[in-house]
């Protein structure tokens, strides 16, 4: 009896430990690699806690194989776009201004109850409110409304006193360079060209893609970076 306490104290505290050593995510917001390899550890952890039999190390070192495998397949998402989408996959856009996408609906198993509770839950009753809903990797839906039923903040209403104030629709916010490397098919998406995007970053003392972490158009259309320093710039 007491060599079950015991084992099952050190499998706990080696669990725990792998789990705070991948990240604060938490469990719905997981991605599916990453859900997976919490799956398998809570189960390699749970036969030596029931079978003595089993060496303890048994249970420890394959905990410790997943958990360093699960930082380099996190690392290597970093490093590498191409790889982030063969594992994790692409956000969906499920609903593009006040429309659903039905083949993408069917193509992610998504039914439309689902959709509808989905977009009740986040408070929003009609789809023709909504002009963005996208299903993120991580199985959850964000949702961009239109302009003019976005909650309004201080600035807002401080622009609103003023006359004649053109109110533009909200974009889907575009990357442009993430890691240093840039985004050729979004640039020719928003059609521009790397000529522009190099000009805009010398402006702003950016000489080299490599020196910019993040670029992206917002989605007011601004330009906004931020180097490895930490420096931003809305443009």
């Amino acid at each position: 009896m007491f060599t079950v306490l015991i084992r099952t104290i050190i499998l706990y505290a080696v669990v725990i430990g792998a789990m705070r050593l991948m990240g604060k995510k938490q469990i719905g917001q997981l991605e599916p690699f990453e859900l997976a390899i919490t799956i398998m550890i809570s189960e390699l952890a749970a036969l030596p806690m029931q079978d003595t039999r089993i060496p303890l190390l048994h249970g420890i070192i394959p905990i410790i194989t997943l958990l360093t495998l699960q930082t380099i397949l996190a690392i290597l998402q970093l490093k590498s776009e191409t790889f982030r989408k063969i594992i994790n996959g692409s956000p969906s856009i499920l609903i593009e201004n006040g429309k659903i996408d039905i083949q993408e609906l069917k193509y992610q198993r998504f039914n439309i109850n689902d959709l509808m509770e989905e977009l009740r839950l986040q408070g929003y009753y009609n789809i023709s409110d909504v002009e963005y809903a996208i299903l993120e990797t991580s199985g959850q839906l964000s949702i961009i409304p239109k302009t003019e039923l976005t909650p309004a903040t201080k600035q807002d209403l401080h622009l609103l006193t003023k006359v004649n104030v053109n109110i533009t629709q909200d974009k889907l916010p575009v990357t442009l360079i993430l890691d240093g490397k840039v985004n050729f098919e979004n640039l020719k998406l928003i059609k521009k060209d790397v000529s522009w995007l190099k000009k805009n970053l010398k402006r702003n003392d950016i000489e080299e893609f490599k020196d910019v972490f993040i670029a992206l158009i917002d989605s007011h259309g601004k330009l906004y970076f931020q180097n490895y320093l930490g420096k931003t710039k809305g443009d």
